[in-house]
């Protein structure tokens, strides 16, 4: 005899409420996953390589 593929754990389950939970779980495991989640390029860091800035910078600037 082969194992069932949903067992109760605790309780007692009727047929009919294994059925109903074994569709549920074919319905989530068939559906489409929705649009997945879009990257967003990440933002800007907030610091600077001394190396790469230019030598001069005004003394009232803030950048």
């Amino acid at each position: 005899m082969s194992t069932p593929d949903i067992r109760v754990e605790k309780g007692h389950a009727e047929p009919e409420e294994v059925a109903a939970i074994t569709a549920i779980l074919l319905a989530r495991a068939a559906a489409t996953p929705a649009e997945a989640p879009t990257h967003r390029p990440l933002p800007k860091a907030g610091w600077r390589r001394l190396e790469r800035e230019g030598g001069f910078r005004a003394p009232h600037s803030w950048h």
